[in-house]
């Protein structure tokens, strides 16, 4: 069994988002290719996004701090601390309204990778 606080590893991630030029830093908490279940922790300095992309099968974002806005076509879903939004099966984008960080949760994916 594993723990980590997702807290302590929301702050890291943050830090290292201030440092980066991107703004943007993430970390695999759980999963990868070998696993049909992944989690990362994602962080956003403020106005700093994801910009839009194909969805990458069955997945969640749980806001851990901050505010952020999912956007799919003309619809947008605004999150803060302790939201969680079920990704659209479309494309979409995401965008820190101020510093953020949110855990990403995908699944649905065969070991081998592809979509299951």
């Amino acid at each position: 069994m594993q723990k980590m606080s997702l807290v302590a590893l929301a702050r890291q991630q943050l830090e290292r988002a201030a440092a980066a030029a991107s703004g943007r830093s993430a970390r695999t908490v759980y999963g990868g290719h070998e696993h049909v279940l992944r989690q990362t922790v994602i962080a956003l300095t403020a106005g700093a996004r994801l910009a839009e992309h194909e969805n990458p099968g069955e997945a969640t974002l749980q806001v851990l701090t901050g505010r952020v806005r999912l956007a799919a076509g003309d619809d947008t879903w605004d999150g803060r601390t302790g939201d969680h939004i079920v990704i659209p099966q479309a494309r979409h984008s995401l965008e820190a309204l101020e510093d953020a960080a949110v855990l990403l949760t995908i699944g649905g994916h065969t070991r081998n990778g592809s979509h299951a």
